[in-house]
């Protein structure tokens, strides 16, 4: 039985709009980190994201999964040491600020 191949098609296209769903929610979290962390070191967009981006390659962490860490700990208050150090870091080379809860700085 021959088939025009729209049955292909219509899979690709799920499998294309599933990528984009994933991609956009991906997105909104980068996003929503970027403006924390503009918020908190009184930087800029691009700034903001040049530390996510620096945080991320100085942890070895995946970008998405930094800006998720960075929700949570402005829901909680709770980040891992080794994101807040190089936050911390990243935000300090931005311009000088200290994160809400981090040690004092003897």
């Amino acid at each position: 039985m021959p088939t025009d191949g729209g049955s292909d098609r219509i899979l690709a296209l799920q499998e294309e709009v599933q990528q984009l769903k994933g991609a956009v929610a991906s997105h909104a979290v980068v996003d929503q980190a970027i403006g924390m962390v503009v918020a908190l070191g009184r930087i800029s967009p691009d700034q903001g994201w040049a530390v996510l981006k620096e945080v991320s390659q100085h942890t070895n962490i995946k970008l998405r999964n930094v800006a998720e860490l960075i929700l949570v700990w402005g829901r909680t208050g709770m980040m891992p040491e080794e994101i807040r150090a190089a936050l911390e870091d990243a935000l300090d080379r931005a311009g000088p600020t200290q994160i809400p809860g981090s040690p004092p700085e003897v």
